[in-house]
């Protein structure tokens, strides 16, 4: 018994050296805000309590009380609570003086029933690179009252936790520094008064891999045309290069890639604008293989007006005539302008439904956008099928089965046989006449 005692005693000991051995400094004295400014917005920030205490006003502009200094890589905790009010931490961001206003990376502070606290948003920019239905686990980690939050920013890698659990685990590289800052939102008038609090901010700069710690998050990789050494573990494979047609043909001339109407340039492939029909310009392209189950992810931009479609399980020979190949189809469509949004029955031909067959619900991925870019995913395993764009699962539906097949009869689909049941088939971009582009097109192949 004293035996144990005493090695319970040492490794307390142990435990506390280690953790005093870590070289935190403090951002907030607990007194004043030495260190710290406000560039932009009217919030009021004050020292108070031990706390640094936001309080919203009628301010036009989001209000970010930020750090003098600038950081790289670091380490950073802190402790906060708030009244209701949708807030956030700013890292590696920056001041546009021009328009007052700040951008970068933010750790986002979210109370509603939406639960994305800990995810990462792109202020200003380019919005969402980091939705919580990316780790729907992680949603559950946001408490009321006071929380604990852990942000590790490491050369490409930010990894965030609330109250001890892993949120999120992004990887992107626009910024490399910049400063950190505490933000009050923007709110109605029946919100002004209300507060945001943090408390015990402290930041570890020095030898910060060596008090990185692993993260069960899911990882995004924002890094156009690129996989991540999780994603080459988890058996990721990219069906795009960013530079080349590898990997593509066209699907009416097998085993060469259209000499017009597509290009690669920026990282971008490309369908270029024709006359608005279907495959009349360089036609649509199929991979160089089928695939049976997967989950192939899709990151896309669509003109004004613009029509396109993503299809799967398609057979090149399915349709020798005029339009396009044959396949089931993830609409990529600007429901608002394109006329084909109001056609086909309750919006089955709207953006991201089963064209023709299933409709996606509206509205609810239309603000989530990365710089003007969607990301589709589609899961295939084996007759179970599902659709998902910006992190939302749009539709499911299972199919080999006698509802399948009379969907199917009332589609446009009723005279092609055995339509949407083959065991594998080529993916497909089409090419519908309009501008649209693509990038970050990978696949991991599912058992």
């Amino acid at each position: 018994m004293r035996k144990s005692f005493f090695a319970a005693a040492l490794l307390m000991l142990l435990s506390a050296g280690v953790l005093s051995a870590q070289p935190w400094e403090d951002l907030f004295n607990g007194k004043n805000l030495k260190g710290w400014k406000q560039v932009t917005g009217t919030a009021k920030f004050q020292a108070k309590g031990g706390m640094i205490v936001g309080t919203a006003t009628d301010s036009k502009v989001n209000s970010f009380l930020a750090t003098t200094k600038e950081y790289g890589d670091f380490i950073l905790e802190f402790d906060f609570l708030t009244e209701g009010l949708n807030s956030g931490v700013q890292l590696r961001s920056h001041l546009n003086t021009e328009k007052g206003r700040v951008y970068g990376y933010q750790f986002e502070i979210d109370p509603t029933q939406r639960a994305w606290t800990g995810g990462i948003y792109d202020e200003v920019r380019r919005l969402w690179l980091y939705r919580m239905t990316e780790n729907p686990v992680g949603q559950a980690a946001y408490r009321d009252g006071w929380n604990s939050a852990r942000v590790e920013v490491i050369g490409n890698h930010i990894r965030t936790w609330v109250n001890g659990m892993a949120c999120t685990n992004l990887i992107d590289d626009v910024d490399k520094d910049g400063f950190i800052a505490l933000q009050v939102h923007t709110v109605s008038p029946d919100r002004q008064g209300a507060k945001v609090c943090w408390r015990n901010i402290r930041i570890i700069t020095q030898d910060v891999a060596k008090w990185a710690s692993p993260s069960p998050a899911p990882v995004v990789n924002c890094i156009a045309n690129t996989l991540t050494d999780d994603e080459i573990a988890e058996g990721w494979k990219l069906l795009f290069d960013g530079k080349s047609s590898a990997g593509w043909q066209s699907a009416r001339k097998l085993g060469s890639f259209p000499d017009h109407g597509w290009t690669i340039e920026d990282g971008i492939l490309a369908v270029n604008k024709g006359d608005g029909s279907e495959s009349t310009n360089g036609g649509d392209i199929i991979t160089d293989r089928k695939y049976r189950n997967f989950i192939l992810k899709v990151d896309f931009k669509l003109t004004p007006g613009a029509n396109s479609g993503i299809k799967y399980f398609v057979d090149p020979f399915m349709n020798q005539g005029a339009g396009s190949s044959i396949g089931c189809e993830f609409q990529v469509l600007d429901d608002e302008r394109h006329p084909d949004a109001k056609l086909g029955v309750k919006g089955n031909r709207t953006m991201g439904s089963l064209y023709d067959l299933i409709p996606a619900p509206k509205g609810e991925w239309e603000s989530y956008t990365i710089d003007g870019w969607q990301r589709a995913m589609v899961i295939v395993d084996g007759n179970h099928v599902e659709h998902w764009l910006n992190g939302h699962k749009l539709l499911e539906y299972e199919r080999n089965n006698q509802m399948w097949n009379a969907l199917v009869a009332y589609s446009k689909y009723k005279d092609w046989p055995d339509f949407g049941n083959a065991a594998e088939g080529y993916i497909l971009l089409q090419d519908h006449g309009d501008h649209v582009s693509y990038k970050n097109i990978k696949i991991l192949e599912l058992p």
